[in-house]
């Protein structure tokens, strides 16, 4: 299948669940990332059940906090 990661189109085998493209994208700090699928916000929870399909859009996102001086 062919899903768009961040911006560039890549092949997967069927069957790949978000937790899985983690690990194979070596997503850099994949406790704190932030994934949306299709732009909709996939909940941390529904990572392993969230099965992609082809044709689908998974960008990877990092909320960065910051403060006043």
């Amino acid at each position: 299948m062919t899903i768009t990661v961040a911006g560039n189109k890549k092949e997967y085998e069927d069957g790949l669940n978000v937790t899985t493209l983690i690990e194979k994208e070596n997503v850099e700090n994949a406790q704190y990332v932030t994934v949306t699928l299709n732009d909709e916000f996939v909940e941390r929870d529904n990572f392993d059940t969230t099965v992609l399909k082809d044709g689908d859009v998974v960008e990877f996102l990092y909320f960065m906090g910051g403060g006043a001086r």
